[in-house]
């Protein structure tokens, strides 16, 4: 009775002491699993053609406007030649439309207009001369009316001449004819802007500082426009994503800081979440922890700042926790 009696001591004892134990205790802090992403800048042509070199191998650090590759540009070069011989042309014959006459033809004119001024001049002498004479009788009314027709048609004569002087050193061109060529010259000018953007596209130079991710084209291959010849990473695109059980959903929020762990990085990782995503997914077979056994989970973003950023691999596993703020 007595053994009954001290067991059954023992057995509340250690009832109370694991209820004690289990109602002190700490909860296990939290933590989501995830891993290092990254947006890759995939640097293609912008026009099909064929690929003559690649610059760039992978694991390159590249500054921002390092060749990375080129096309074969002969077409391109001899388009640009032909807009180039067509802006000039355009150009001359705009310069010979706003042209004059021919110097010796406008010197002729002068000439012309300023033996017509002589003749002009004489007769105005002879008419004055005839009109004074005429009434005390010793000219004849006859002889001055022909002086005076010969005045008006040698004043005719003169203006006649005048027009054709200013006529000749005007512009050859029409007002009309001269603003077409005008237009013509600036449709030409952008013909050759456009082929001389054309064959720059052939020689293309990186977007930004980046290190190459991967080449993922070779010289000989005829490339479509768009399709990605280089893939660079740039120091600060990358990021970690992570997931969130549904029940912990409610206290992530956009901004919030998290300290990121993972095996061989420095202490001290921090970053802020930039994506929540608002609709809901199955874990990810990705995820084994026995700790992560909710069957629903949010996809959450996080980046870290640049120089950070740096000491994180595309696909790392990170381990996410929450920073409270005091």
């Amino acid at each position: 009775m007595t053994r009954r009696v001290l067991l059954l001591v023992v057995l509340l004892v250690a009832a109370g002491g694991g209820a004690w134990w289990w109602s002190s205790r700490r909860p296990d802090p939290i933590m989501w699993q995830g891993y290092a992403e990254a947006d890759f800048v995939k640097v293609g042509p912008t026009q099909q053609g064929l690929l003559t070199a690649v610059a760039v191998s992978r694991g390159d650090a590249v500054e921002a406007g390092a060749v990375l590759f080129t096309q074969d540009d002969a077409n391109d070069r001899a388009a640009r030649d032909q807009a180039a011989q067509m802006l000039a042309q355009a150009e001359r014959q705009l310069a010979n439309l706003m042209a004059g006459g021919k110097p010796t033809e406008i010197e002729q004119a002068e000439a012309n207009l300023a033996d017509a001024q002589a003749t002009l001049a004489r007769i105005a002498g002879d008419l004055a001369r005839g009109e004074n004479l005429l009434p005390r009788g010793d000219a004849t009314k006859q002889s001055v009316d022909q002086l005076r027709a010969d005045y008006r048609s040698a004043q005719a004569k003169v203006e006649a001449l005048q027009a054709a002087l200013k006529q000749s050193r005007a512009p050859m061109g029409r007002d009309g004819e001269i603003e077409a060529q005008r237009a013509s010259v600036a449709a030409s000018r952008a013909a050759l802007d456009m082929a001389e953007w054309r064959l720059a596209q052939r020689r293309v130079v990186a977007p930004v500082s980046a290190r190459v991710a991967d080449v993922l084209a070779r010289p000989g291959e005829t490339m479509a426009a768009g399709a990605p010849v280089v893939s660079l990473l740039p120091p600060g695109n990358i990021f970690v994503r992570f997931f969130v059980p549904e029940a912990l959903f409610s206290t992530v929020h956009l901004d919030d800081r998290v300290a990121l762990a993972c095996d061989g990085c420095p202490t001290g990782l921090t970053a802020r979440i930039s994506f929540i995503s608002p609709q809901a997914e199955y874990t990810p077979p990705l995820i084994y922890s026995e700790s992560s056994k909710a069957k629903l989970v949010f996809i959450v973003e996080a980046r870290p700042a640049r120089e950070q950023a740096v000491r994180l691999n595309p696909g790392e596993p990170i381990e996410v926790r929450p920073v409270v703020t005091p």
